[in-house]
């Protein structure tokens, strides 16, 4: 298996300071005089390169260079590995991962997939050189593979982005007794996954644009005697722009260890046609089917032409997909304990419509794949929705996405999941807050007492999981008014759970894209606490000095504010309200008589110090503070970052002061 670049050089210049320490070409002279001589005595012939090296290790040369020859291993020291790395040249990576070595299993097969460099990304072509110690736009590379996921480093943006990255991936069987054996070609030719690229911008502000979203079919190297190969991947961008090249990579894979047998191409190309044509027929099959119940559900009542069921959705590639396949069975393992702890993790994905060019207020309509959205991370309420049911079905609830609209008949998408006692719970998946629905009966006596609705939500047309797509044929579609017994079939039309499952069961269709694990974090979050802190406090210094305002910390009182910042993500994360009695009576301690406090708590989804301090300061109950004039003023600031899978973080940061009330 080849070396990544870096490595490669680092040995050859190990082995060519050892030769010339050693005085390596003064020695080969000598042993080529002598050889030369000794030749001249005896018959004349050409000197081989054969009789050469036989002299060298006849001398002894070849076994003292390999003996005096020693690779050592660099130790650091917990200082070293606490510290943290030097800057780079153009930008600073604030997620370093630290590289772990690898295990190779001789017993499973791998695939070491290396991009070599980007090209013709022309959207770059006119960006000028970034200075050194200059912030810049970068590019990251994100791969998918079999529940395998891996991240490049981020390089500058530029029209030849340096992208050169190597990632081992491994090819093993799903299912009890067959993983510890190496695959053959047969098997490897039957694993249609294909290795998930998704190429992110992160701009100067920390903001993420996704680039391109590429599935790679691997399976050609199953052809190549040495298995390796290398060719150009052409990245198209997404969206209005999914027609368009976004840029070129340079990919080279190669089959460790390589195959001993290997397929024809014309087994894979016929494998590979064969897959496109059961997709293909499955396809079309479900759409005839979609457009038959389609027609009979409009029969039911003509009004239903204008509600909101929604049996399709275009991806991020343009590729139209029953909404049913956007959502999939996902646990979390470890990282995420609670249905209400999934939801908080979710809720701090960012909000962002898919952007449009030009005006007109039309929406872009873009589906996200769960790779692409975690990303990203950020989408619209539509992925927002879609990985909030995955990961409630995962913790076995019985979830659905709803398609509606709220308030001023905006269209919206929310999740529901359904009691065993009957009652039904709205899920907002953009802010994590919870309402329990209950209808109105409109047959209800006049004076009878009718339930206030909770919700934010207006109407609801359809709802749908992993398996199931109902549509809504209650004479009215009005949230309030409907009735969630999806056993009745005068209220709830269903689609055959059999043609979704041709269709959006894993596995049915080599279309549908892969789900990828969740990642945990790589935040550690008291360093990022204490960094965002120290900024925040740079920030409130000078803006202070800017108004001819001394500034002095009482570390005290803001070590003080930790537990009210925790009590208030805790509510967050799991509705449950804990009092802040401790901490009023610290603070009543902390401030003598005579003394007016102020403090003013805010939540922030990044940890960008300057964007969130001019966030701060657009409220006025902020600004009071932290412009606050006054005998005897001391100012206090805390910053908590709370981590979360996918390096989404909540952030929480309060400002506070304490100063004398001068009547």
């Amino acid at each position: 298996m080849s070396l990544p670049p870096e490595k490669a050089s680092e040995l050859k210049q190990v082995i060519h300071n050892h030769l010339l320490k050693m005085d390596i070409h003064g020695k080969i002279r000598e042993v080529l005089a002598e050889t030369v001589r000794d030749d001249q005595g005896r018959a004349h012939r050409p000197l081989s390169e054969a009789d050469f090296l036989h002299a060298l290790q006849h001398r002894g040369i070849i076994d003292d260079v390999m003996k005096d020859l020693h690779f050592t291993q660099e130790v650091h020291t917990d200082a070293e590995i606490g510290s943290p790395p030097k800057p780079a040249t153009h930008f600073v990576d604030k997620n370093i991962i630290q590289l772990k070595k690898t295990n190779i299993d001789p017993s499973r097969r791998y695939l070491y997939l290396q991009v070599l460099g980007g090209k013709a990304f022309l959207e770059h072509l006119q960006e000028p050189e970034p200075l050194p110690g200059q912030v810049c736009s970068t590019f990251t590379l994100y791969l998918h593979f079999r529940n395998q996921r891996f991240r490049s480093k981020p390089v500058p943006c530029a029209c030849e982005p340096d992208l050169k990255e190597g990632f081992l991936l491994e090819i093993h069987r799903d299912g009890t007794g067959e993983g510890s054996k190496m695959v053959d070609a047969t098997t490897m030719l039957s694993l249609c996954d294909p290795v998930h690229l998704v190429l992110i911008k992160t701009d100067t502000s920390s903001e993420t644009t996704l680039v391109s979203s590429y599935f790679l079919d691997w399976r050609t190297i199953l052809s190549l005697p040495n298995g390796k190969t290398c060719f150009a991947v052409e990245l198209m961008g997404v969206g209005s722009e999914c027609k368009v090249p976004a840029g070129v990579l340079t990919v080279s894979l190669e089959l460790y260890p390589p195959l001993t047998d290997t397929l024809s191409t014309d087994i894979i190309s016929t494998q590979q046609s064969l897959e496109r044509q059961r997709t293909a027929e499955k396809e079309r099959l479900f759409l005839i089917y979609a457009k038959q119940w389609w027609r009979e559900f409009l029969e039911i009542r003509p009004s239903h032409q204008s509600k909101m069921v929604k049996i399709f959705a275009q991806d991020e590639n343009g590729f139209n997909r029953p909404v049913c396949s956007y959502v999939r069975v996902l646990r979390a393992g470890r990282l995420l304990e609670s249905p209400r702890q999934v939801a908080r993790f979710v809720s701090l994905l960012a909000h962002e419509k898919a952007p449009v060019v030009g005006g007109g207020g039309g929406k872009q309509e873009q589906w996200c794949t769960v790779m692409a959205f975690l990303c990203r991370g950020k989408g619209d309420c539509e992925d927002h929705a879609t990985l909030l049911c995955s990961l409630l079905l995962g913790f076995g609830l019985d979830a659905y996405v709803c398609v509606g609209t709220k308030a001023k008949i905006t269209p919206h998408t929310w999740v529901l999941t359904r009691g065993t006692d009957g009652s039904i719970t709205f899920w907002e998946s953009l802010t994590a807050h919870r309402y329990l629905h209950q209808a109105i009966d409109p047959d209800a006596p006049p004076l009878a007492p009718q339930p206030k609705p909770s919700s934010p939500y207006r109407t609801v047309g359809c709802v749908f999981n992993h398996h199931t797509f109902l549509a809504n044929c209650q004479p009215s579609d009005a949230v309030e008014l409907c009735v969630f017994d999806f056993q009745n079939q005068s209220r709830w039309k269903a689609m055959s759970e059999e043609a979704l499952k041709s269709v959006c069961a894993p596995g049915s269709t080599t279309s549908l894209p892969p789900l990828p694990p969740l990642c945990a974090t790589t935040i550690d979050p008291a360093a990022a606490s204490n960094q965002l802190e120290l900024e925040i406090r740079y920030l409130v210094s000078e803006h202070r000095k800017d108004l001819d305002l001394a500034t002095v910390w009482d570390d005290h009182l803001s070590y003080l504010l930790s537990s009210a910042l925790s009590a208030y993500e805790l509510e967050r994360s799991t509705g449950v309200s804990c009092g802040n009695e401790e901490f009023q009576d610290a603070v009543r301690r902390a401030v003598p008589d005579g003394h007016t406090f102020k403090g003013f708590p805010i939540h922030f989804l990044h940890r960008n110090a300057r964007r969130a301090f001019a966030t701060c300061l657009r409220s006025p109950f902020c600004e009071e503070i932290v412009c606050c004039r006054g005998d005897h003023v001391r100012l206090a600031v805390r910053v908590r970052v709370f981590a979360y899978p996918e390096n989404a973080c909540a952030v929480w940061l309060m400002f506070a002061c304490k100063y004398r009330s001068v009547l």
